[in-house]
């Protein structure tokens, strides 16, 4: 069976070096974008299985990138989990609205970061949406 590849979208490299590390800890290969503007492309380019996608991009914000995501008939499909240094509770509530599987925080655990992959790809309703749950 094929490794699952994840595109992770950050304009910080130590951030992507991280997550992808986790990744790959847990057989998943995975792609980088730096900016919104490279973000679609990408995703066309590399046909991920799920996008870790982060808010505070140069060139526009990740809200827009997940909406033109969802939008696009070839990507709409893929989970994205957003990954943001945001605190506000309106981010994460129009992130999940915008069709987001999950939302987690920077600095993010291992353990939450795949939760939160897995259950995205096995899209089971009891599944933590949030990293307030893994938090406590």
């Amino acid at each position: 069976m094929p490794k699952k590849k994840i595109l992770i979208i950050d304009d910080h490299a130590d951030t992507r070096l991280l997550v992808s590390a986790y990744l790959k800890t847990h057989r998943y290969d995975t792609v980088f974008a730096a900016d919104a503007l490279q973000a679609i492309s990408a995703a066309r380019q590399a046909k991920p299985d799920a996008i870790i996608l982060d808010l505070g991009l140069p060139g526009g914000h990740g809200l827009i990138v997940l909406e033109r995501l969802k939008a696009n008939i070839v990507l709409r499909t893929i989970p994205v989990i957003i990954l943001t240094a945001d605190e506000s509770p309106e981010s994460e509530l129009k992130g999940l609205k915008a069709g987001a599987a999950a939302f987690l925080r920077k600095p993010v655990q291992e353990q939450a970061l795949i939760t939160a992959v897995d259950c995205a790809f096995s899209a089971l309703a009891e599944c933590p949406i949030t990293d307030t749950v893994t938090q406590r």
